[in-house]
C-alpha cells in the first residue's frame, strides 16, 4: 500500500490506538507500562507525533507485540477503508482548506473513533464503486462543490481579468475578438497555433484543442471544426494559465488526463478568467438588468446578447451564473447541459451546477428524465428543424412546477448542434427558483408566451399516470407505496 509520508504518523497512531483498545488498556495504563506520558501517547494516537525507535520498543513491550507489528503500515480489516482512503492520497491532493476544513481537525476525527469512521468511509467507497465513481469523478464533484460554496463568483479572478484588459489598453466599453487574443498568445507568450491533423491522429478528432509544452513557445493545436467564438475562449483560457501563473495544468479540453484536483481547479480558474475577459461584467450586468425589466419574454434578445458578446450559449449562461447572485440577488439557480443525438429518445446530462441548494434536475442513474423539461423538449424541436437551418440557435422558456415539492422555476434553455460531433445536439439551461424576491425582479414572468407545465424528476418517480410524455413505468414510486403500506400494516399488527 503506497501511503503518502504525511499520513504515516496517522497510520501509526490509528494502529497504536487499535492495539491498545484490543488489549483493554486505558491511556493511563499504557502510560504506566511504557513509561511514556499520557499526553505524549495521546499525541501519537492523534497522528500528530511519530515516536523514536526506543519509544516504539517501549510501546511494543507494554502491549506484548512485536516491534515490526507496530511499525507495519498494514491496518486491521476493520480499518481497511481508512487505509484505502489514505492510499488514494485524496487527503493530501484535495486542498481541504478550500472547503473550510482544517486537515489537522480531520485527522483528529479519524483518530478519535477509527472503527466508526472506517465503517462510514467504507460505506462511501462502496457507494462510489456501485456508481462507477472514479477518482476523476470525485475531483469533478469536489470542484463543483467548491464553485457552489462561492456562488460561482470569484472576485479575485474578476479583478485579475480587468487588470489584464487595462494593461492591454482595452477601453471599458469595448469587447475583444479572436484576433486580439491570438496576437497576445503568439507575440507575448510565443505560441505556435496550428490545426490538428486528424488523418495522422484520428484519436484527436473530437478534441477541441491540445496544448503541447515547449520551452521556445507552446504549440496550440485546434480542431478545424471550431467556430471563431470557440477559438476565442480557448485563447482566453491559455492566456489565463499564464497571467494567473497556473503551472500545474491540463493540456487538452477533453479533461481525460486529469490526475490531480489542482489540475481541474487551475483549469477552472483559467476558464473563469477567459469568461471574465470576453464577457466583461461592467457590460453584461446592465444588459441583463434591461432584459429582466422588460414586460415581454424576448428570446431573440437573449440570442442577440450571445452574439453581441461573441460567445456560445453555454459560455454565456455560465457567465450569467457568475453575476446573478452577486448583482441581482438571484442565488437559487441551477445550470445544466444535456446531449442528444438527433432522432434518438436518449438524453445525457453532461454538466450540472447548483447554487444555494440542490435543485432538480440533477444527474440520476438508470432512470428516465422527465420529458416535460424544456431542456429536453427544445432538443426534440431542434432535431426536427435541423435539416432546414443547421446553424440555428433555439431559445425557449418555461415555468416549471415540480409535482411533489410544488417548487416553481423559470427555466430558460438554448439548443444548438455540436459542430465537432456529427448529429449531436446540445441544450444548456439556466433555472431560477421563483421565490418572492426573484419574481419581483423578472418582469416578463406573466407573459403568456411562456408556457407553464407541471414536471417531475424522472418517469420512475412520477405519479402523473396520464402523462403522454411518459416513457417508463413509475417503478420506484410503486415500490415506495408498497413499502409504506407494509409499514402501516406492521404498525397495525403490533398495536
Amino acid at each position: 500500500m503506497a501511503i503518502n509520508t504525511d499520513n504515516v504518523k496517522l497510520v501509526f497512531g490509528l494502529k497504536l490506538k487499535q492495539l491498545r483498545l484490543d488489549k483493554g488498556l486505558s491511556l493511563s495504563e499504557l502510560s504506566q507500562k511504557s513509561g511514556l506520558s499520557v499526553s505524549y501517547i495521546n499525541e501519537i494516537e492523534k497522528g500528530k507525533k511519530y515516536p523514536k525507535s526506543d519509544k516504539i520498543l517501549a510501546l511494543a513491550s507494554a502491549m506484548n507485540v512485536e516491534y515490526d507489528t507496530l511499525v507495519s503500515l498494514k491496518l486491521s480489516k476493520r480499518l481497511e477503508p481508512i487505509s484505502e482512503l489514505l492510499s488514494s492520497n485524496i487527503l493530501t491532493e484535495l486542498p481541504l482548506e478550500l472547503f473550510g476544513i482544517d486537515p489537522a481537525n480531520l485527522l483528529e476525527i479519524l483518530s478519535d473513533a477509527p472503527a466508526k469512521i472506517s465503517a462510514f468511509v467504507g460505506t462511501l467507497i462502496e457507494i462510489a464503486r456501485n456508481y462507477n465513481m472514479s477518482i476523476e469523478k470525485f475531483y469533478f464533484s469536489a470542484l463543483r462543490t467548491y464553485q457552489e460554496m462561492h456562488d460561482n463568483y470569484f472576485e479575485d479572478i474578476e479583478l485579475e481579468a480587468e487588470q489584464f484588459l487595462k494593461e492591454c489598453e482595452v477601453p471599458e466599453e469595448k469587447l475583444i475578438d479572436e484576433a486580439f487574443l491570438e496576437d497576445i498568445l503568439t507575440n507575448r507568450y510565443g505560441y505556435q497555433i496550428e490545426y490538428i491533423n486528424e488523418k495522422a491522429n484520428p484519436e484527436f478528432s473530437t478534441v477541441r484543442s491540445l496544448t503541447i509544452p515547449n520551452p521556445q513557445g507552446n504549440r496550440l493545436l485546434l480542431n478545424h471544426n471550431l467556430s471563431s467564438v470557440q477559438r476565442l475562449f480557448i485563447y482566453g483560457r491559455e492566456i489565463g494559465y499564464h497571467y494567473l501563473n497556473l503551472k500545474n495544468r491540463l493540456h487538452t479540453t477533453a479533461l481525460v488526463e486529469a490526475e490531480t484536483f489542482e489540475q481541474l481547479l487551475n483549469n477552472f480558474k483559467a476558464s473563469y478568467f477567459a469568461s471574465a475577459v470576453i464577457i466583461k461584467r461592467n457590460l453584461l450586468v446592465p444588459k441583463l438588468a434591461a432584459f429582466f425589466q422588460s414586460p415581454e419574454w424576448q428570446p431573440e434578445k437573449l440570442i442577440g446578447l450571445v452574439s453581441e458578446f461573441n460567445t456560445t450559449p453555454e459560455s454565456f449562461f455560465y457567465r450569467v451564473s457568475n453575476v446573478l447572485p452577486r448583482y441581482f440577488g438571484i442565488n437559487q439557480i441551477f445550470f445544466s447541459r444535456f446531449n442528444n443525438f438527433a432522432g434518438q429518445n436518449l438524453f445525457d446530462m453532461t454538466k450540472e451546477m447548483h447554487i444555494s441548494r440542490k435543485h432538480y434536475p440533477h444527474t440520476v442513474r438508470d432512470e428516465h428524465y422527465c420529458r416535460r423539461w424544456v431542456a429536453l423538449t427544445i432538443l426534440n424541436e431542434l432535431a426536427e428543424q435541423e435539416h432546414h437551418e443547421p446553424d440555428k440557435i433555439l431559445c425557449k422558456a418555461q415555468k416549471s412546477t415540480y409535482l411533489d415539492s410544488k417548487d416553481d422555476y423559470l427555466v430558460i434553455s438554448f439548443a444548438q448542434p455540436m459542430n465537432t460531433t456529427h448529429n449531436l445536439n446540445v441544450s444548456v439551461s439556466m433555472g431560477m427558483y421563483l421565490d418572492e424576491a426573484t419574481r419581483g425582479k423578472i418582469h416578463f414572468l406573466n407573459d403568456p408566451a411562456i408556457p407553464a407545465r407541471t414536471v417531475n424528476q424522472t418517469c420512475e418517480r412520477c405519479s402523473l399516470f396520464d402523462c403522454r410524455e411518459r416513457i417508463a413505468a413509475p417503478v420506484i414510486l410503486q415500490k415506495k407505496y408498497k413499502n409504506e403500506a407494509l409499514r402501516k400494516a406492521l404498525k397495525k399488527m403490533i398495536k
